[in-house]
């Protein structure tokens, strides 16, 4: 009598899928996932998954909460969560994660910063390498 049955409502996440023989040069933002098998020259901004395909190539900027790598990628990467690098993945550039996960065979030529890491911390390793320098 006094409750309402609310239904859940699903939710509807968006799947965007960059095919094989596909060339972009631009910026895309969106709330869902992307597959990329093709090839993307920009910035991919997400609060979904980035999975970049065993063809796929991505150069620029990318911004998600959780990464699959298996092509390759070169330019900016910040990843909120986990970013998990398949066996033919080749990265490079710049790297920021929450987590990271890499199988045996994948080329990692990248500086890497995890976001876990407090201000604190990296403030008493920038005063101890003051300190013996």
């Amino acid at each position: 009598m006094f409750s309402e049955k609310k239904e859940k409502q699903p939710q509807t996440l968006e799947r965007n899928i960059i095919g094989k023989n596909t060339s972009i040069v631009g910026d895309i933002i969106s709330e869902g996932d992307f597959r990329i098998d093709g090839k993307v020259e920009g910035t991919i901004k997400t609060n979904g998954r980035v999975i970049i395909g065993g063809s796929g190539f991505v150069s620029g900027k990318v911004e998600c909460n959780y990464a699959d790598i298996e092509g390759k990628f070169s330019g900016e990467l910040s990843v909120n969560n986990i970013l998990s690098l398949k066996a033919t993945a080749k990265i490079s550039g710049n790297v920021i994660i929450g987590k990271l996960s890499v199988e045996p065979g994948a080329e990692f030529n990248a500086t890497c910063a995890m976001k876990n890491a407090t201000v604190k911390e990296l403030k008493n390793e920038q005063n101890t390498k003051e300190r013996t320098a």
